[in-house]
């Protein structure tokens, strides 16, 4: 009933860009690391303003900021986030001191964004993973610098990707008849604001609590609701 093919790919293709990673990762000095992280970043922030284009109802859009905040901060998503990588961390000790950080980082990057909302949403009402299928290719080849900085987090972060895509795509399934042309969009636009928060924080300028704004995202579909 559900394609998930898509997801699949994506969460196989992070698992494999991170081994690579992991084996490679005393191969590349600091300095390249550190570059490539900052230019990573970038392309970061490049993606988060060009999907902020797609929204056409940017009242909406503050709204959805707004009230996501206020949901995302009462139940507090950003500090379960971290407390379940540090619980990974613990289990792992002795081994990479950094996998709490790399866990939390890449599965906001990898869950974040356009590529994320659309594909899963394209996936989910069309049954096309085009779109997923290169958001893998990406998400392989930065896991690729991820992991050999931060280590084994960021291969465990591929269930993120699995749980949150899959939801995604299973919920556009559900609701054809709901996610207009325009929500989509709206969705977009807010995922791509976030994503400039996440870029905005890998260059150190910024400590957002991004995954706190999570729940905005979705303020769209029950906006569509109502006026329904």
């Amino acid at each position: 009933m559900f394609n998930l093919l898509g997801t699949i790919v994506n969460a196989i293709a992070i698992m494999v860009g991170s081994l690579v990673g992991i084996f490679i990762k005393k191969g590349l000095p600091d300095n390249i690391k550190e570059t490539v992280m900052k230019g990573l970043a970038l392309c970061v922030l490049y993606l988060g303003f060009s999907g902020t284009l797609k929204g056409n109802n940017p009242l909406l859009m503050i709204l959805s900021i707004v009230i996501g905040a206020v949901v995302g901060e009462a139940i507090d998503i950003d500090n379960a986030i971290t407390k379940l990588g540090n619980n990974i961390e613990k289990r792992f000790r002795g081994g990479e001191s950094k996998i709490s950080q790399g866990f939390v980082a890449s599965s906001l990057l990898f869950c974040v964004g356009s590529m994320a909302i659309v594909g899963s949403l394209e996936s989910g009402l069309t049954g096309n993973h085009q779109m997923l299928y290169a958001k893998s290719i990406l998400d392989g080849v930065s896991s690729i610098i991820f992991s050999s900085t931060l280590g084994i987090g960021v291969m465990i972060s591929a269930i993120s990707v699995f749980i949150y895509q899959g939801f995604i795509t299973i919920c556009a399934a559900l609701l054809k008849g709901i996610l207009l042309e325009t929500v989509v969009a709206n969705m977009t636009a807010i995922g791509s604001l976030l994503i400039i928060g996440i870029g905005l924080n890998m260059l150190g300028i910024t400590k957002i609590k991004v995954a706190n704004l999570l729940p905005a995202v979705f303020i769209p579909i029950i906006y569509q609701l109502f006026i329904r």
